[in-house]
């Protein structure tokens, strides 16, 4: 055996800090396909902690897509998207998400997390200032810290204090403002209209990501910048495909100028290795279903709408949820994961949300609906609740 020190030794006691504080993650295997109902770890389970709000992720429609992609190219993309990596397949995904949210253009990227971070950190650098919702994703957060621009964070939804920061802070650089406009831990939407007045007044680049609104809102599924009629005052549109439409990646989508940009600078994009053709094809499916059935995303929302009012009733704080995630608020970690636990033992996966994904003590089930979701599925849900409701009142 070595003597040398075990250098990775620190890791036991951080560890045994986490699981002390109930923050401790453990892996498990889904061994099922995606779905309302999935087999975790050999037991049945309703669902309710997938972002596959369309259930599109096992649509058969998009495994046929896949197989014929598959079977013409093969699996692998084999380079970068600016070397040979980039095919027929990308560039059709591409036009399609243009013509989508009625762009001049598209990109492609190998993840929502690399569209973010990269698109942000090809905009603002040194000198520059990025505006960024407190509540944004990790992606936006990574994204202001790798492009050394300052990064000037403002209340949650708060587009008062946003014009504040903006008129108070000075600098001969560019300044952008970024922000969800769908929630991915609260479900609350972001005040886009108040937002995109502010960036026209201040003169600021507008950066929307709609991964949470994308196909789930708007007359077309665009997003929540489409139901709320301000598309046209956006800068930079980000989105997911791993999301409602049940694949995997990110875009961004824009004027031709600024996609010629990030296709020559947004490092995530330059230096990744193209997704697969299959992955494409996919993706091609599910905006059809998106265009062809906009009866998914309306039944998606109403029935968040009555799951809220039913869990409201019960005493449960949703917060300030308006979409298809609900939350439940518990505040401290060991609770909210014992009230998972318990929960999953009668049947029904919802997982508990604890920091560093929320901050210190606004810990959370995170109820998340999709179009698979039945009445049943609902109710089972409901029942549960009401009943750990009286159990854990005075710790809630």
């Amino acid at each position: 055996m070595s003597d040398r020190p075990d250098p990775l030794a620190w890791i036991d006691d951080k560890l045994r800090t986490l699981d002390a504080r109930g923050l401790l993650r453990r892996p498990t295997v889904r061994e099922s396909s995606q779905g309302p109902e999935i087999v975790v770890d050999g037991r049945r389970l309703v669902n309710f902690g997938s972002n596959d709000y369309l259930n599109l992720a096992a649509d058969p429609r998009l495994a046929a897509a896949a197989r014929t992609a598959l079977d013409e190219g093969g699996w692998g993309a084999g380079a970068s998207p600016l070397v040979t990596g980039r095919s027929k397949w990308h560039a059709r995904l591409e036009e399609r998400l243009a013509e989508f949210n009625r762009a001049e253009a598209a990109l492609v990227f190998s993840s929502g997390f690399a569209a973010n971070s990269a698109t942000i950190a090809a905009l603002v650098g040194a000198g520059d200032a990025v505006f960024s919702d407190e509540r944004n994703h990790a992606s936006i957060i990574d994204g202001c810290r790798l492009s050394r621009a300052d990064a000037i964070v403002y209340r949650h939804a708060d587009a008062a204090h946003l014009d504040e920061l903006l008129a108070t802070h000075r600098s001969n650089g560019k300044r952008l403002i970024v922000t969800d406009t769908v929630f991915s831990m609260d479900g609350d939407a972001a005040p886009l209209v108040d937002i995109a007045a502010t960036a026209r007044r201040r003169g600021a680049m507008l950066m929307f990501d709609e991964a949470h609104a994308t196909g789930v809102f708007g007359a077309s599924g665009r997003g929540l910048a489409e139901a709320l009629g301000v598309c046209d005052a956006v800068d930079v549109h980000v989105g997911t495909l791993s999301k409602a439409l049940g694949c995997a990646g990110g875009f961004v989508t824009g004027s031709r100028r600024l996609i010629d940009w990030l296709y020559n600078r947004a490092r995530a994009y330059v230096f990744s290795t193209a997704p697969p053709d299959a992955l494409c094809a996919a993706a091609c499916a599910a905006l059809d279903v998106v265009r062809d059935e906009p009866e998914r995303r309306v039944e998606l929302l109403a029935k968040a709408e009555r799951l809220r009012t039913a869990l409201t009733a019960q005493g449960w704080d949703t917060g300030r949820s308006s979409t298809q995630i609900v939350p439940i608020v518990v505040g401290e970690a060991t609770t909210t994961i014992a009230l998972a636990e318990r929960l999953r033992k009668r049947g029904l996966f919802v997982p508990g949300i604890r920091p560093p994904t929320v901050p210190l003590g606004q810990s959370l089930l995170r109820v998340s609906l999709t179009a698979g979701h039945t009445d049943e599925h609902a109710a089972r849900l409901v029942a549960a609740l009401g009943d750990l409701r009286a159990e854990y009142a005075s710790r809630v």
